[in-house]
């Protein structure tokens, strides 16, 4: 029944797709030719020039879209991912179009046809395909086309996978229940749904019970079963999905990647590469730029202040730890004495310090001491969104006392952050600033970036914490 019916929405699929594909084509022949923003050229092609394509792009967006698995079950795959496929094969297929078109020299297509057929086959295709999965939704939250699947194993991870497919109905999957090791007492522990047999009742269940898919979900002490558990699925016709427990192991960013041919677990990492890496380095050299031609005549009253009221240079450089745990010189407009620690060597600046100057107590209080690092921002030492970097003094003491702290080095340090823009700045709970410091590396995004520069302004500089 499963195999029919997939057989079913895949032809259902190809039908409208290839209906889409046709429409796309002849559309993108009448915008070009009769569309009176842009002029036509002298000479109409004759429409059965392009009529006569209709089956070549038919067999080659057939068999682009199958490449990229288009045609497949895609009950947990996001919208986005979807259309994003489809945007892949399309422009791979407008590629071999254009390949064939060259190689039979007698015919010459428009090129602007082929831009507007690109861009509306992916638009209609992809907004056809949203369409049919809201239709499937709407069917499967009413009880229909429901998919029937068995969780292997039980414990935290068995269940995590139980809660996120309750929340989203639509996918159309019910959990019919678990199977538990026979070692273990058979009792039900309060799980809904209930465990019905142990690990060997296996294809009894399957076949009883009329599953469609088995989630494998074994914590890492029964991992050893799993060799045995695969051998005895061997000939079931059912989809199988294997939820590993090493994810309870990741600390930051962690993922599934494919490296030639093989799946790397990654436990963590940054989520600035490729393009992140660049977006988010050219949005720092920009913002810091404007930054620097607005407040310079600030730094200049500053600069002359801090010279009339105190002996000693206008900045400040100090040792600071950025990212991957490199150091830097961090620059500040100098608040206290020249001295500071000499006597106390490096201690956190506390309510009513005597080693402040006056008006570097101000600096402090409205972080107008903090401008200068805009220039580490455009030397590349700095983020204008980031963890605020830490002395490598403290943090030697810090990493020992506090969980998963060096992970905030991950991300290239800031001058403002989610921590701050939280309230967890200054003298304030470290656990609570490392736990925004990893939330926003986790979640890092150049919109939140944005925000967070947005609320720096709004909630104002000035703060109770700041000494």
């Amino acid at each position: 029944m499963l195999k029919k019916h997939s057989q079913f929405f895949k032809s259902l699929n190809l039908f409208f797709d290839v209906i889409i594909i046709v429409f796309a084509w002849l559309l993108s022949y009448f915008l070009r030719f009769y569309l009176t923003v842009i002029p036509a050229p002298e000479r109409i092609a004759p429409i059965q020039e392009y009529l006569i394509f209709i089956i070549p792009i038919i067999i080659i967006w057939g068999i682009a879209f199958q490449v990229f698995g288009l045609y497949r079950p895609r009950r947990l795959t996001s919208r986005i991912a979807e259309a994003l496929d489809i945007a892949k094969a399309s422009t791979v297929s407008i590629l071999l179009l254009i390949a064939v078109s060259y190689f039979l020299r007698r015919y010459e297509f428009s090129r602007l046809i082929l831009v507007y057929f690109w861009i509306s086959s992916i638009i209609m295709l992809s907004f056809a395909r949203g369409i049919f999965r809201e239709f499937l939704r709407f069917m499967r939250k009413k009880g229909y086309n429901l998919r029937y699947a068995l969780i292997v194993g039980t414990g935290n991870l068995a269940e995590g996978i139980v809660k996120k497919i309750e929340l989203h109905p639509e996918l159309g999957v019910k959990i019919v229940g678990f199977l538990k090791d026979k070692s273990e007492i058979l009792k039900n522990d309060g799980l809904q749904p209930k465990i019905i047999g142990v690990y060997e009742d296996i294809n009894k269940v399957i076949s009883e019970k009329n599953i469609d898919q088995v989630f494998i979900a074994l914590p890492l002490k029964e991992n050893d079963k799993l060799f045995e558990i695969l051998k005895t699925l061997g000939d079931e016709m059912i989809e199988i999905r294997i939820v590993p427990d090493l994810y309870q192991l990741t600390t930051l960013h962690g993922g599934v990647e494919e490296f030639e041919g093989m799946f790397l677990i990654n436990l963590q990492g940054s989520p600035l590469y490729g393009w992140n890496r660049v977006l988010k380095r050219a949005a720092d050299i920009i913002f810091s730029l404007i930054a620097i031609l607005i407040i310079s005549p600030l730094m200049l009253i500053i600069a002359v202040v801090i010279k009339l009221t105190s002996n000693g240079p206008v900045f400040y450089r100090q040792t600071r730890m950025g990212l991957d745990g490199k150091v830097f010189q961090m620059l500040k407009f100098r608040s206290m004495r020249t001295d500071a620690e000499k006597e106390t060597g490096p201690v956190w600046t506390g309510a009513g310090d005597a080693r402040r100057t006056k008006f570097g107590s101000f600096l402090r209080k409205t972080s107008l001491d903090e401008l200068p690092q805009f220039i580490n921002v455009l030397k590349g030492d700095m983020s204008i969104v980031g963890p605020r970097p830490e002395r490598p003094v403290f943090i030697e003491d810090f990493k020992k006392k506090i969980p998963k702290y060096m992970l905030r080095h991950k991300m290239k340090a800031g001058i403002t952050g989610w921590a701050q823009v939280n309230g967890w700045r200054g003298n304030t709970s470290l656990e609570k600033r490392i736990e925004c410091d990893l939330f926003y590396i986790e979640n890092w995004s150049l919109l939140l970036d944005l925000k967070i520069m947005w609320l720096t302004i709004w909630k104002g500089l000035i703060s109770k914490n700041a000494y």
